[in-house]
């Protein structure tokens, strides 16, 4: 699926990060989100490749990186940690300032790397959120019936890692189809990888792990923020058959934690690059081209 890319594993401080380079151009790297892997990005990253030097990895806990040990403070599956993986693998990779896209839970350590690494981001786009504290802050019972996983995940006592456990194929295809506009935009490829990676207990376990943080530690880091915005140009695009697009006023609230701001919805739901992959490609091409 990424046919001329070279496939590494990059050594941080604290745990491996599997990814996949190819291209030449100015560095442009690719963080996806829940239930998925680098894979999401599979349509167009070959497109964006003839314009970028393209990295596309997995997050830490997810697809073929590290999956290391967390603790009661959820600390080690904070956005914050989770983006010092990615910048660390940039710089390895010879890129100290680099664009960054992220998708789903990708953009929420896409938004933290450009707050606690602003020297490093040269220019952001997030694909279908608004922030976590946002989310969290303004909760009704839409927001909480559509983004019930997010409130699932965070329960103790092993529990959605058992009932996710005892079927992880059915709980990934449901995903997908329930937030999804067009259930049959994920090619066979695609979704076998997603598969293989999500049964392994350790990133079942893992991805637990980063909801909690965010109803935890990633809620502290954010507090502690609200009176700084984010300093480079910010792209938020988003779904307009999604929950974001019925919940909440995208470039609004974007606009509270960033200068500057621009995007649009796209006819899809939430998999922009997936279900609607020449509109997502043609807008990332634009933003980051500039």
């Amino acid at each position: 699926m990424f046919e001329g890319f070279e496939s590494r594993d990059v050594a941080t401080q604290e745990t491996p990060i599997n990814a996949v380079i190819g291209g030449s151009g100015p560095p442009l790297l690719l963080l996806h989100g829940y239930p998925q892997t680098h894979v999401i990005w599979h349509k167009i990253a070959p497109s964006l490749a003839e314009r970028f030097t393209v990295v596309a990895t997995d997050l830490r806990g997810y697809g073929d990186s590290g999956k290391p040990r967390s603790d009661a403070t959820h600390a080690p599956y904070s956005k914050r940690a989770m983006a010092a993986d990615q910048v660390e693998v940039m710089r390895r990779l010879g890129f100290p300032r680099f664009a960054v896209a992220g998708h789903d839970r990708g953009g929420r350590v896409a938004h933290r790397m450009a707050l606690d690494h602003p020297d490093a981001v040269e220019r952001l786009a997030v694909l279908d959120i608004v922030p976590t504290h946002e989310i969290f802050a303004t909760v009704d019972q839409g927001v909480a019936t559509g983004y019930y996983h997010w409130f699932f995940l965070i329960q103790g006592g092993d529990l959605p890692e058992t009932l996710i456990g005892h079927d992880p194929d059915f709980y990934l295809r449901s995903k997908l189809r329930q937030w999804s506009g067009d259930a049959d935009a994920f090619t066979p490829e695609a979704y076998a990888e997603y598969a293989r990676c999500f049964r392994d207990p350790a990133c079942i376990h893992a991805s637990c792990e980063d909801y909690r943080a965010a109803a935890s530690i990633d809620l502290v880091h954010d507090e502690a923020d609200m009176a700084t915005k984010i300093g480079c140009p910010l792209l938020a695009l988003w779904g307009e058959k999604g929950l974001m697009h019925r919940h909440y006023d995208v470039l609004a609230t974007w606009r509270k934690r960033a200068a500057d701001v621009r995007g649009r919805a796209l006819p899809c739901g939430h998999f922009l690059p997936e279900e609607q992959p020449q509109a997502t490609l043609a807008e990332l091409v634009s933003f980051f081209g500039r």
